[in-house]
């Protein structure tokens, strides 16, 4: 593993101005859960009011967007998703890219942040969303049953990968920002998975691998691999 201490770091985004930052597609549930709260609390529904807090509050929570420090050194990538690493490997074949890849995938509880990030700086080659089932999204059959949106990246080297946001089986929303085309840089944000999800990343095959099956990532901070030329 990389002395972190020997690394610069870089903020992909603009710091916040609020002391406890909200993903702007959390504010109107926030929004419709302290309304019902205050609707209970005036009508002296005392449970009521206080389970609709306590859900308003656990909205707050999930919806949590924390600035981040990206390493700066070139041929990292950083992990699209904060979680858990459920599987590291080589796989033959995918439905996004061709050729063998090395896949990583990062399976996030309701309890992780769900913003992600960009993995790798380059240009949106290509967004392809596809709906389907609903497994839960730390079996390997969620990678490609589920619905799903696949964005393929190209990097400065033409260097071609692709992060995948997956719904989970709580999950029934998908959030994407940046459209094809578009320059990205590593540690963007790209957008949101609500509610409990996975985001799989298909490097090229000779990527050397930075984590292992069980290791808890950071979005924008662990490093997944390094890409060589």
């Amino acid at each position: 593993m990389e002395n972190k201490t020997q690394n610069r770091f870089y903020r992909a985004d603009p710091p916040s101005q609020k002391t406890f930052p909200i993903s702007s597609a959390g504010y109107p549930l926030i929004y419709a859960g302290g309304f019902v709260t205050l609707v209970f609390a005036l009508l002296g529904w005392r449970f009521f009011a206080i389970t609709g807090l306590l859900a308003t509050a656990f909205i707050c929570f999930f919806f949590r967007d924390p600035d981040r420090m990206t390493p700066e050194k070139a041929g990292v990538v950083t992990s699209p998703a904060d979680g858990k690493v459920v599987s590291v490997g080589k796989v033959d074949t995918n439905p996004f890219i061709p050729g063998i890849c090395l896949k990583i995938g990062v399976f996030m509880s309701l309890f992780d942040v769900h913003v992600n990030r960009i993995p790798v700086t380059g240009v949106i080659q290509r967004i392809s969303y596809l709906p389907g089932k609903f497994f839960p999204a730390n079996r390997e059959q969620a990678s490609v049953g589920n619905e799903h949106n696949a964005l393929v990246l190209e990097t400065e080297q033409q260097q071609v990968i692709c992060f995948v946001q997956i719904a989970g089986i709580v999950a029934r929303r998908i959030i994407c920002h940046v459209q094809e085309g578009e320059a990205v840089r590593r540690g963007q944000r790209f957008g949101l998975i609500c509610f409990g999800s996975r985001l799989d990343v298909y490097l090229p095959p000779n990527t050397t691998p930075n984590v292992r099956v069980g290791d808890r990532v950071k979005s924008g901070v662990s490093i997944l691999g390094y890409l060589q030329d």
